[in-house]
């Protein structure tokens, strides 16, 4: 095994309904749908927070300006969980399709609701979902951002630019496994909800690899999906096989890597 530790890092996306309505024109006035969101801030999110408490982790949460004002109650939990927030959109709408100004009142606006609710200027941004373009990350510098979680093309921090990025994995992410609507169709093929367990093997598998090779694991969440009563055993689950190789790893948070790699 490498001898090199692995950054171990848990994200969470608290988009709440705003996924929906940022998605999709017109879910405002779609109660059904809105609904799936709210669970994730009414009943999810205190179920994460749990597993957090109860295996010593602590998480970047990445929040939309808008759930941060309508959910201000949510945003004390995780801060008082001793979690990282971090900017995640003020609306949720897919960045890549607002104007120059758009996305400059977009960070504008999301940064300081965070920063009046915490108390602490946010230091890294998550796009949402939806393509991300150089625009938006000559927006995140101008807003004062020092690092990005929104690419898939490494395993391994890197600088981009004036931004550290902390990428991702798709294999790594719940929601696509888990989200689920009839209409509006999400996703648009209609598939079925993805098996619990082979989820769960999913996320150990590539813990297991990423350790081997002394990689960045970057776990994401959404309170919505992995906040049900039998979804969250998969969390659960991952940090109970995790807690016996925890020696070999670092987990940290997403700013506390990113500092670190700026240091070095």
């Amino acid at each position: 095994m490498n001898e090199k530790k692995m950054n171990t890092l848990f994200t969470v996306n608290l988009d709440g309904e705003s996924f929906w309505e940022g998605m999709f024109e017109g879910t405002e006035k779609r109660p059904k749908t809105l609904s799936m969101g709210e669970y994730g801030i009414r009943r999810g999110l205190d179920r994460v927070l749990r597993v957090f408490r109860e295996h010593q982790v602590e998480a970047t949460f990445f929040v939309p300006g808008v759930i941060a004002r309508r959910h201000p109650q949510a945003v004390e939990k995780i801060l008082d969980g001793g979690h990282e927030i971090a900017f995640h959109g003020d609306t949720h709408r897919p960045m890549q399709l607002l104007s120059d100004e758009e996305l400059a009142e977009e960070f504008s606006r999301g940064t300081e609701s965070l920063r009046k609710l915490t108390g602490v200027r946010p230091e890294g941004f998550r796009a949402p979902e939806g393509e991300v373009t150089e625009a938006v990350f000559f927006a995140a510098v101008r807003a004062g951002y020092r690092y990005s979680s929104s690419l898939y093309d490494n395993d391994m921090p890197y600088l981009r630019g004036d931004l550290v990025e902390i990428p991702m994995n798709w294999n790594l992410h719940d929601f696509p496994y888990f989200a689920f609507n009839y209409g509006p169709a999400f996703p648009l093929g209609q598939s079925r909800v993805s098996s619990y367990r082979r989820v769960e093997e999913n996320y150990v598998e590539e813990m297991d690899a990423y350790l081997h090779y002394g990689l960045t694991y970057v776990a994401q969440f959404t309170p919505q999906s992995i906040g049900s009563p039998g979804k969250i055993q998969i969390l659960e689950h991952l940090l109970e096989h995790m807690e016996p190789l925890r020696d070999a790893m670092r987990v940290m948070t997403c700013g506390q890597l990113a500092g670190e790699f700026r240091k070095q």
